[in-house]
């Protein structure tokens, strides 16, 4: 069987196998970069109980704060479909962009000029080094997946990892109904 490699732009999708991993566990990660020596992405189903406007008083959005990964999370990212609103922002896969010029976010905000499914703001990213994240792909932590990103921002994040699970399909379609805490089961 043919394996996706993780390319900027791909969907890495959490193994049923790293239940263990509180970090992980049922996460769907957007691959922003991918080189010879890291990787970067960020967590799109993992919501935290913070607004943009808890973290920075002066925006006046109610947009919900995703834990992004775990490295550096006091920082905030912002991935998002807006190229030509967020000037300096740099493109991950067709129609998705990473980051841009900060105070044309902040404006755009504040006129209520985004909506919630053009836009989705992090604390921490998700990192790996060198040959890092190929070892764990290896080791059937994660599989790759390069379909339906554009849906991203839109999906109900409970449901996001269990349907690109069953996307899968095979052995895979047993673990979508299975409980986030498999000692429930």
């Amino acid at each position: 069987m043919a394996y996706l490699k993780p390319l900027k732009g791909r969907l890495l999708i959490a193994e049923p196998s790293i239940l263990n991993d509180s970090s992980f566990n049922r996460a769907i990660v957007l691959i922003t970069e991918h080189t010879d020596f890291n990787s970067v992405g960020f967590i799109l189903n993992r919501p935290l109980d913070y607004t943009l406007q808890d973290l920075i008083p002066e925006i006046d959005s109610d947009f919900t704060i995703y834990q992004g990964g775990p490295v550096e999370q006091d920082n905030l990212y912002f991935v998002h479909k807006v190229p030509e609103l967020i000037p300096e922002s740099i493109e991950v896969a067709k129609g998705i962009f990473w980051g841009g010029n900060f105070d044309s976010l902040k404006l755009l905000l504040n006129e209520n000029l985004l909506e919630k499914s053009d836009i989705r703001f992090f604390l921490g990213y998700s990192g790996w080094g060198k040959h890092q994240l190929t070892d764990e792909i290896n080791i059937n932590s994660w599989f790759i997946s390069e379909n339906d990103i554009e849906n991203i921002f839109s999906e109900n994040d409970d449901s996001l990892w269990r349907n690109k699970i069953l996307q899968k399909g095979g052995d895979y379609k047993l673990w979508a109904n299975a409980p986030s805490d498999i000692q429930l089961n």
